[in-house]
């Protein structure tokens, strides 16, 4: 029988460190109601701490449900490669992960896919919990988008949310859970969308995909950018998600502005 060493299981110290960033930003946020004193630059301070190191949590959420799922379904190698600590070096590759995730969501609050975990598929039970690995992480993202939303909803009464900090960067945070989730539920090879439909595929389709995976999602990033109807129609999908989970647009917005408010202008 395998059995794996619980230090496996164990949420790193690393994790726990970013997740106290995290936790920082918003003592920040906080403190920054009740006073008058550099207001701006603990909002500002705060709201950059708390999205930045919310969001490398998230990412090593969204990782850990692929490991867990997969891990659960055959692969029990995932707790050797310590996918299942939480631990953020384990899944991130220094440009792929970390660099080009920070440019884009700088440029204009768009998170991109931001780590990795290899699975050995041939250890899975079935198709069916192949589709399930991948379709976990972005479950994960929107179940997080979800939490945040309504935290923000039963912690702050409206008109209160509306001159909260704290408010406004939970709100902008949940809004990247949402634009990850959308991103990254697309059916396209090298993202989790396709993952989920590649087991039923033919083996035609899975030779094609594996050919053009590491690059499909750089096309994507472009097409974000640079084609006006596929941004739109991104956007519009998430913007959608995001009021119907009952997300205020408003606040989010004020969260996204407060976050690029550090940044010099051009």
């Amino acid at each position: 029988m395998y059995r794996s060493n619980r230090s496996g299981f164990r949420p790193s110290p690393v994790f726990l460190g970013i997740l106290a960033a995290a936790i920082l930003g918003g003592v920040l946020l906080t403190v920054s109601t009740r006073s008058a004193a550099s207001m701006t630059a603990l909002i500002e301070g705060g709201t950059v701490l708390l999205v930045l190191a919310g969001w490398a949590v998230t990412l090593c959420l969204h990782e850990f449900a692929h490991a867990l799922v997969a891990y659960r379904g055959g692969d029990r190698g995932v707790a050797d490669q310590g996918y299942l600590t939480l631990d953020i070096r384990r899944y991130t590759h220094p440009v792929l992960s970390l660099v080009l995730p920070l440019i884009f969501l700088l440029m204009g609050g768009i998170p991109l896919p931001g780590g990795a975990v290899w699975i050995n598929h041939y250890l899975l039970r079935s198709r069916r919990v192949e589709s399930m690995v991948s379709l976990a992480g972005p479950a994960t993202n929107l179940i997080i988008g979800v939490l945040l939303t309504v935290c923000v909803k039963l912690a702050f009464p409206l008109d209160a949310a509306y001159f909260s900090p704290l408010a406004q960067a939970l709100s902008f945070l949940a809004l990247l859970q949402i634009l990850s989730f959308v991103l990254n539920i697309l059916p396209v090879p090298g993202l989790d969308g396709f993952g989920v439909i590649e087991p039923w595929t033919s083996p035609n389709v899975r030779r094609f995909a594996g050919q053009v995976r590491q690059w499909m999602p750089f096309l994507v990033f472009a097409l974000m950018i640079g084609f006006m109807p596929f941004q739109n129609a991104f956007f519009g999908a998430s913007y959608w998600i995001f009021d119907h989970i009952g997300g205020n647009g408003s606040l989010a917005a004020a969260g996204y502005s407060s976050f690029m408010a550090w940044l010099p202008p051009l």
